[in-house]
């Protein structure tokens, strides 16, 4: 199917925007007399220049990444379609044409709202990963270095069980393919991120005397290893008869008083 979008002149794209955003209609519902209007032409020309259809129209305000008929902005719904694809079948199907399908917009529309398929992931990522909770508690008053810990693997273990797992497929892709370009991508993005927020967060509790002085990457892996490791074999873990885990709350509670009693000073 030909893309019509491109045909149309952006001034008509913002003519309609701007007459919806004026009417508090979506650009579907707006009449082509109020874009003409809008726009500084008349009506017959504005059709004139959408080829006769209003089709054309709404096709390039959709790839301008907003849905004509008042779905939500194709940012939100790729995100989640792509963060589903993920979950269900790994980064293997994770390309801009099926989360367009899924999210129903066109693969044009993904370009113009992420700019291309590595930066999709990084923003999905970041939606579903505990990165944003993270970096809040660790930039915010300092509070007691036991609650701070508790509150991280809280937030970790939250990542892991949400719906879709999104992080749990990406740790397994992380194992099975490290050199996969757009993991490596991934990495260089949010690696020098982790390093300026828990790093800085390390640097000043060993600052403060409350931890011991070791490298950030150790202590980062301290941190967060044991607990991965873990919830990622859990489910499998809890099948074995005869192996009672404890619950997910005591469990964070003993890990995070192991990571205490490696690190920690009087």
């Amino acid at each position: 199917m030909q893309d019509t979008s491109r045909r149309i002149p952006a001034e008509m794209v913002q003519a309609a925007l701007r007459a919806a955003e004026r009417l508090g209609k979506d650009v579907a519902d707006v009449p082509v007399q109020a874009i003409a209007r809008e726009a500084g032409v008349s009506r017959s020309t504005l059709l004139r220049r959408l080829g006769g259809s209003r089709q054309a129209l709404d096709e390039a305000v959709r790839a301008a990444g907003v849905d004509p008929g008042g779905q939500r902005p194709v940012r939100e719904r790729a995100i989640e379609a792509g963060a589903q694809l993920i979950g269900e079948h790994g980064l293997a199907v994770f390309t801009l044409e099926t989360v367009a399908a899924s999210a129903q917009c066109s693969v044009y529309s993904l370009y113009a709202a992420f700019g291309g398929r590595d930066e999709l992931l990084r923003a999905i990522f970041e939606t579903y990963s505990p990165i944003l909770d993270v970096e809040k508690t660790i930039s915010g008053p300092r509070a007691d270095l036991r609650e701070t810990v508790a509150t991280i693997y809280r937030l970790l273990v939250e990542a892991l069980d949400r719906e879709p797992r999104v992080l749990p497929a990406m740790l397994a892709e992380t194992l099975a393919r490290p050199h996969e370009p757009v993991l490596q991508s991934l990495r260089r993005h949010f690696v020098p991120r982790m390093l300026a927020g828990l790093g800085q967060w390390f640097a000043d509790e060993m600052a403060a005397g409350r931890i011991r002085t070791l490298p950030v990457p150790l202590l980062m892996h301290q941190l967060v290893g044991p607990v991965l490791l873990h919830f990622m074999t859990r489910p499998a873990t809890g099948q074995v008869p005869g192996l009672d885990l404890p619950d997910t709350e005591e469990t964070c509670a003993i890990f995070a008083e192991a990571f205490l009693r490696a690190v920690a000073l009087p």
